[in-house]
């Protein structure tokens, strides 16, 4: 055969033998590229079923589309009636000659098992059951890919058998029990062969044995194996139960789905969001406005964020952050029900009456378990007295909760930022409007900082302040080059006046990387406003948006993850931050729901819509991805997610025209200027296969700090432009700067 050209395919080496045919290596003629052949043995040929079976098995795998399976192209037949299935090559050893070498690492195992659960996943969606999963027909390519082959006994669910009846199919010692007894098999057999070849690779040993068929099989049905934590102790107690619970021999009590599996599996390969418990946990639920002006509504908002700010410098206390806390507000929940909702053994709350230059506050701290009020107290006097009052409520709760401060803490606690009322109510107004987040508010913001610095004369919190609102205003798509230099400004007089500012270090690191491309100094000054403030979430979410999307680390995004869902744990962007967990390790339909459970909740948002529509075109749900990609055309058409999303719906239906049409001057200079927004038109543009400028936006992306290298190889949209010397040349580069970046 060697030598030989069948169809248009050149046979170049022999790979393997097996029952179910010999695989050679070829080249595909007509397309350039390396494959696999596999061919039926001649004298099964005369078999009908067993050719039937071939066929059945080329007809099954070609309906599969995913990363963990082997890809199918073709089936055919030899001019003597032989026939053939044309298959991807894949560079790499079989996970038998793996175990071969010795036992598997235990992250390394669970991340193999994981993927192949993963690919039995989509064939079970499609009611194909392998039958045969074994580490012989799992390869592992030197990428570090898993794909399932040989579905040589996958069978429609539901159709009759192709075999004999009472024949057993598959390699023994694989076998579920309900096989050993030759009973009808449902997808449950292939989750117990896949707790087989876990098992295996764990202790490079199998779980069942015997001498011959017959005493293995009976092993199979009767016996148990020997325990893991005999044969490896540094397996886990979840693991070992998982593994437990994949080998029960009735199939009932199993896993039920491949689905579950794959969850369990993935709380295991990448670090869960465990949130370590703290001894000491506090909400501050928003204060009561009992003024009879309803517009002292700011005072009341500014005065529960001030006792978090005091209180989140407590590092043994764990403070619900400002977002969680205000969706109580105005609600009707009681104490213990808000306090199960946020995880917290700990509430204050209190009200606020402002009249005038007329002050009363009152705060009373409970414990949520028992509804007991731990200290009470109310406070009047006028409006220069709220410093202390503010100062007085966070200590009083300190010294309820039995907390010793540290002298930093004592003096953060003590610390006045603004120590003139009439400029403080000028910051909480600012503060108010920020949080609208539209053109008008931000001015009102500025307005109202810059009636306060005009009072109190420079100051770092009312410069940082407006520096974060200039900032906004280029995240709304205003004034760009205008509002990132007065960022940048007001951001530096802060530091000039306060080197440890959180504030204006988050600024300075975000103009770094958006303006400068420099991802180092950006991850540097984010990492100073959290040395000084561990409760800021924004600094927290860039960290682990960086670390997922940006440079395709996503271990190093748990801890930031960790502590947003420790301190903000209802707010949407703990889904959010998850999907991109889920998404840039590949994991689609996992992302899915995470970024559906963010969309619900944050219907509007721009960026929310436009990663859940693209996680939905990687899962093949492309109507729903489209549908969601047009509203946001119609709400918001000029925005650059917006165009992000029509780019998306273009480059999947081929159409140049309307994707060149989206690329307008102020779009591409807005995009170079980032280097994810540079990959996101990257993408697109190598769906239409418009290839130098594909590449042109990717290398921007490149040099602007996006080193992925995961995401490049695993997207199957940048199929068009693998085969490019440019596209090769900057995968080395990235793969380099990939391998030695830490976040």
């Amino acid at each position: 055969m060697i030598g030989k050209t069948i169809s248009h395919y050149k046979i170049l080496e022999k790979l393997g033998q097996g029952g179910m045919g010999v695989v050679y290596k070829a080249e595909d003629t007509k397309l350039k590229r390396a494959v696999a052949l596999k061919f039926l043995p001649p004298e099964l040929t005369r078999d009908r079923e067993a050719k039937e079976r071939f066929i059945q098995e080329a007809q099954a795998a070609c309906a599969l589309d995913h990363p963990d399976i082997c890809t199918i192209h073709e089936i055919d037949e030899t001019e003597d009636g032989r026939l053939f299935i044309a298959m991807a090559f894949y560079q790499g050893d079989t996970l038998k000659q793996k175990i071969e070498r010795g036992p598997l690492r235990v992250e390394e195992a669970v991340d193999i098992a994981f993927r192949i659960a993963r690919g039995l996943g989509r064939a079970h969606e499609a009611g194909i059951v392998h039958r045969d999963i074994k580490p012989g027909n799992i390869m592992i390519t030197e990428r570090g890919d898993v794909k399932i082959v040989d579905f040589g006994l996958a069978k429609l669910a539901g159709q009759a058998k192709l075999t004999k009846t009472g024949s057993t199919l598959g390699t023994a010692a694989y076998m579920s029990p309900e096989q050993a007894r030759s009973e009808e098999v449902d997808h449950r057999t292939d989750i117990w062969s896949l707790g087989v070849v876990l098992y295996e690779m764990l202790t490079g040993q199998l779980p069942f044995k015997g001498e011959h068929e017959a005493a293995l099989l009976y092993s199979i049905v009767h016996e148990k194996p020997q325990a893991l934590s005999e044969l490896r102790p540094d397996v886990s107690a979840p693991l070992s139960s998982l593994i437990s619970k994949v080998l029960q021999k009735d199939r009932a009590l199993r896993y039920q789905t491949t689905s579950d599996l794959v969850i369990d599996l993935k709380k295991l390969t990448v670090p869960g969001i465990q949130l370590p418990r703290q001894e000491k946990s506090i909400a501050v639920l928003p204060f009561e406005n009992l003024s009879p002006d309803p517009d002292q509504e700011y005072f009341s908002d500014g005065l529960t964020e001030e006792v978090i700010s005091d209180l989140s410098n407590v590092r043994a206390l764990r403070v619900i952050s400002r977002s969680s806390a205000m969706t109580f507000k105005g609600t009707k929940k009681k104490v213990p029900e808000i306090a199960r909702e946020l995880d917290v053994q700990y509430v204050l709350e209190g009200s606020v009456r402002k009249a005038g230059n007329s002050l009363r506050i009152t705060a009373q701290l409970i414990d949520a378990a028992s509804d007991a009020h731990l200290w009470a107290e109310k406070y009047s006097g006028t409006l220069d007295d709220v410093f202390d009052v503010q100062e007085k409520v966070s200590r009083s709760i300190v010294a309820a909760l039995k907390l010793k401060l540290t002298p930093e803490e004592s003096q953060k606690i003590a610390e006045r930022p603004i120590d003139n009322v009439a400029a403080y109510q000028c910051y909480l107004k600012a503060n108010a409007e920020i949080w609208r987040f539209n053109e008008g508010s931000l001015g009102s913001a500025l307005a109202h900082l810059q009636k306060g610095l005009d009072i109190l004369g420079d100051n770092a919190l009312l410069y940082s302040a407006k520096a974060f609102v200039y900032w906004q205003y280029v995240n709304i798509g205003v004034g760009q080059e205008e509002y990132i230099a007065k960022a940048e400004e007001h951001a530096q007089k802060a530091l000039a006046l306060d080197p440890e500012s959180p504030q204006a270090h988050f600024i300075i690191g975000i103009i770094n990387m958006w303006v400068y491309g420099n991802v180092r100094e950006y991850i540097r000054e984010l990492k100073i406003a959290l040395a000084v403030n561990p409760n800021y979430v924004h600094a927290l979410i860039l960290l682990a948006g960086l670390s997922t999307m940006s440079v395709g680390k996503p271990a190093a995004a748990i801890p930031f993850v960790q502590r947003v869902r420790q301190i903000d744990p209802l707010d949407s962007w703990n889904y959010w931050l998850q999907g991109r967990l889920f998404f840039y390790d590949g994991q689609y339909k996992l992302a899915v729901e995470q970024f559906r459970q963010c969309h619900q909740l944050d219907p509007d948002n721009l960026i929310v819509r436009f990663f859940y529509a693209m996680t939905l075109a990687h899962t093949k749900e492309l109507d729903e991805a489209f549908s969601i990609i047009d509203h946001s055309a119609q709400a918001a058409p000029d925005n650059v997610v917006t165009k992000f999303g029509l780019l998306l719906k273009y480059g999947l239906l081929k159409d140049r025209e309307k994707a060149f049409r989206e690329m307008t001057p102020d779009f591409e200079r807005t995009c170079r200027r980032d280097h994810q927004w540079s990959y996101l038109v990257a993408v697109p543009l190598a769906l239409i296969d418009a290839r130098k400028e594909s590449l042109d936006w990717l290398e921007n992306a490149v040099e602007r700090g996006f080193i992925n290298y995961p995401e490049l190889e695993r997207n199957v949209y940048l199929d068009n432009i693998r085969g490019e010397e440019r596209f090769k040349k900057l995968m080395e580069r990235v793969k380099h700067e990939w391998e030695h970046f830490e976040v």
